[in-house]
């Protein structure tokens, strides 16, 4: 998705720099947010158990299935039919929200467990969405 008209500077969340008068360049979501368009997917969150790691309730999580997913990767799995999105901690065995709220949830030998995707980004709305 091309956006139009191009950004020509980039929004200064400290000082502007000097260089943004030499940006042009159209700014592209897909270059940015998806590398593997066959195998990436889109999904709303719901709920706040991943909030420490900046997904928000409603945003859109952008997934990609070609990654294979490693420790510490925020993962969209299946759990027994079940669809959830959490961090991967292989080294215990189980799926981890990014909230002190909420528990660990362990992987039982015996649980049908698919990995959907990883997590490449989210997109959280500010208004609306």
């Amino acid at each position: 998705m091309k956006l139009s008209p191009p950004f020509s500077s980039d929004v200064a969340c400290g000082f502007p720099s000097p260089a943004d008068d030499y940006k042009e360049a159209a700014l592209s979501l897909d270059e940015h947010l998806i590398t593997n368009p066959p195998a990436t997917f889109m999904a709303r969150a719901n709920g706040d158990s991943m909030q420490g790691v900046g997904i928000f309730d409603r945003g859109v999580l952008i997934i990609d299935r070609s990654l294979t997913p490693v420790h510490g990767d925020v993962v969209v799995v299946a759990l027994d039919g079940q669809l959830t999105c959490k961090i991967l901690d292989k080294r215990l065995g189980r799926l981890m929200p990014a909230s002190d709220r909420y528990q660990p949830i362990p992987i039982w030998e015996g649980q049908e467990l698919i990995v959907e995707g990883v997590v490449k980004a989210s997109i959280r709305y500010h208004r609306g969405g």
